[in-house]
């Protein structure tokens, strides 16, 4: 039996990054679905607020990106200008509005042949997918929502912490136990939605002290309330591919380390492939790694235990 480096010596968990987005046109709910059907342990959806305070699953502010919006002449009046770029923006839509719109495919090297096929899907057709899917599985499938731009929708006079727990609430989803873990690069509004919800949290985290002392101290703190955290890949290792020790640092606190993102068509640079990359994740231990490309990591993850067990 393969001996994980993980905080719990299991394998680490690969989690859908906006569901399968390599293949399908992100947070759709066709795309979780078929990261659940590759094998993925859990789904990410990130979270904004309608003008009329439903929470869907979209990643940007802005709907150009990843909507048809831009065709939709109903809709032509409110596009906005800042900074030079034309955009829509998510809280000037109410719900009935959103629930109009095709997801499209962001990345100019994906596939653009699922456009226009997909609803923008809410929170709640999320939890229903993962419900039914953890019925299949005969387990719990966990979901792990990010709070975007929590900032922008409070100025607003909306509340992202109340409207979640409402959904949660509403499922009895709720407490350290749910299979609904949450993440917000805003730590103040984190830590809301952990004395509200109780859910498992995890800190996004871009940057920490370079310091060894001050970053064990900063991890300490954040040790009091959150489950782990979450870093951007980068924090993990320098740029020859050492690692940093930060894994190890958090593992010392008890917090789990979640990276991200892991993706088959970027460049995986300092390694020299994506397997590669992935390989240096497992090795360090981290619990749980952020993927557009699921069946991939999943496959990797395969192959770097079969390779612990034969050099064990």
């Amino acid at each position: 039996m393969t001996r994980w480096n993980t905080l719990d010596g299991t394998p680490p968990r690969i989690i859908a990054h906006r569901g399968a987005s390599g293949l399908r046109p992100e947070h759709t709910l066709d795309g979780y679905a078929l990261a659940l059907a590759q094998g993925a342990d859990v789904i990410e959806p990130d979270l904004v607020l309608s003008r009329d305070g439903v929470l869907y699953a979209r990643h940007d502010l802005g709907l150009a990106r990843s909507t048809d919006v831009a065709q939709r002449a109903e809709f032509a009046a409110r596009v906005r200008e800042l900074a030079g770029q034309r955009d829509w923006w998510v809280g000037d839509f109410d719900a009935a509005e959103l629930d109009c719109l095709r997801a499209v495919q962001p990345w100019p090297q994906r596939s653009p042949v699922h456009d226009g096929q997909h609803i923008l899907p809410r929170f709640g057709q999320v939890l229903d997918l993962a419900a039914a899917a953890a019925t299949q599985r005969g387990r719990p499938v966990p979901v792990y929502p990010e709070l975007k731009h929590p900032e922008y929708f409070v100025a607003l006079g909306l509340d992202p912490v109340a409207a979640l727990a409402r959904e949660l609430e509403s499922r009895a989803l709720t407490g350290p136990a749910a299979p609904v873990w949450l993440q917000c690069f805003d730590h103040v509004v984190l830590r809301a939605a952990h004395d509200r919800c109780g859910n498992p949290c995890y800190a996004l985290l871009e940057s920490l002290p370079a310091a060894l002392a001050e970053r064990a101290a900063r991890l300490r703190e954040l040790a009091v309330w959150a489950r782990g955290i979450a870093p951007g890949k980068y924090l993990l290792w320098d740029g020859a591919g050492r690692a940093t020790g930060l894994v190890e640092q958090a593992h010392a606190a008890g917090l789990e380390v979640h990276a991200w993102t892991f993706r088959d068509d970027t460049s995986p640079a300092p390694f020299a492939s994506p397997e590669a990359e992935l390989a240096a994740a497992f090795a360090q231990g981290v619990d749980a790694l952020f993927c557009d490309f699921p069946h991939s990591a999943l496959a990797a993850r395969d192959l770097h235990a079969a390779c612990a067990t034969v050099a064990g």
